[in-house]
């Protein structure tokens, strides 16, 4: 299995009472950690307000973060989970990320998605098309981004999108090109991209590309997923077995059940500051639900069972990475050797 590791950025209300002058050391402090340690890849949200409610804290712009995790890393790959296509226009955003991949040595992912939070969407003055659209837009992005990776140029007249020989060069470092990550797990629409996107589908040029998915769910949830998936690359004549099933876990891991009650008693501290107390209550249940909050055998027994479904690369979130890194140490010495 492979392990990436979220840096916190912000977005989770993850830098409450850090100042913004040292806010860069500490996101860059914890990339450097996971660049040193046994994670495959560091990521972080492409939002601009908070969540779960916007409000005036902090909140890092993702794509800045890979140019300046580029530079200041050496060996980590570097994800979006994911990017809104809609945020950025995609021959933009193809030069963007081609940029990025120089400047890192060839280590970008291109997580991409069709995007979700309406509130977010509208103060930026971007509307919020109905979910259709919005991945029809996606559908489209990701064959812009395609044909700049790998021609160096690109054309489409699109429903949604329109370019006329937009130019990427230098083309990215990588020599199958940015591997895509696909989020999102709707059956008929977003799995059907992913599976268009995998190795095997046919486009302009003579390249193939890595394709990854990224599920969310139980258990069963992420099987029957990949068992659309994998109907879906039949259906397309893609390769399903090029493609790589992630799955996003937040991790809130302690010794023993004390450690753990305190770890999220500081997340509920931090939401009070910020909700109402029957909106923390409600934005506290998954946490407090969650099956990887638990000591180190807890967590690894809970994905575990998802790599025995066929989940080979999970993306752990540490709500108090930003403040202690004990946790992230904890899981890099009990639940990593306990899942290779």
């Amino acid at each position: 299995m492979k392990f990436g590791l979220f840096v916190p950025q912000g977005w989770r209300l993850d830098l409450v009472d850090i100042a913004p002058k040292s806010q860069w050391e500490t996101m860059l402090r914890v990339a450097q950690h996971a660049d040193a340690g046994p994670w495959e890849s560091i990521w972080v949200y492409d939002h601009f307000h908070t969540t779960p409610v916007p409000t005036e804290e902090a909140t890092h712009e993702a794509w800045t973060l890979m140019a300046a995790f580029g530079a200041a890393t050496q060996r980590v790959r570097l994800g979006q989970m994911c990017t809104c296509m809609a945020y950025r226009n995609p021959a933009y955003l193809a030069k963007v990320a081609a940029t990025a991949d120089i400047v890192s040595g060839g280590r970008v992912e291109m997580g991409i998605g069709a995007g979700w939070y309406e509130h977010e969407w509208r103060a930026f003055g971007f509307g919020f098309p109905r979910a259709g659209v919005r991945l029809a837009m996606l559908d489209e992005g990701v064959d812009i981004m395609r044909q700049a990776w790998t021609n160096g140029v690109a054309t489409l007249a699109g429903e949604h999108y329109q370019v006329d020989g937009a130019i990427c060069r230098p083309l990215p470092l990588q020599e199958e090109g940015i591997p895509l990550w696909i989020a999102g797990g709707g059956e008929k629409v977003t799995l059907r991209i992913a599976a268009k996107h995998a190795r095997g589908a046919q486009y302009t040029g003579s390249r193939s590309y890595t394709a990854y998915t990224n599920f969310s769910g139980t258990p069963e949830v992420f099987q029957h997923k990949s068992e659309v998936l994998a109907q879906h690359c039949r259906d397309l004549g893609t390769d399903y077995d090029s493609i790589t099933r992630s799955m996003n876990f937040n991790v809130i891991i302690g010794a023993d059940q004390a450690e753990v009650d305190a770890k999220l008693a500081r997340i509920e501290e931090i939401y009070g500051r910020f909700m109402t107390p029957d909106v923390v209550a409600e934005k506290m249940r998954p946490f407090r639900e969650n099956p990887t909050a638990g000591t180190p055998e807890q967590v690894a027994d809970a994905i575990g069972q998802y790599r025995d479904k066929g989940m080979s690369y999970a993306i752990g979130y540490f709500p108090e990475a930003a403040y202690d890194l004990s946790g992230v140490e904890l899981f890099e010495r009990e639940v990593i050797p306990a899942l290779d």
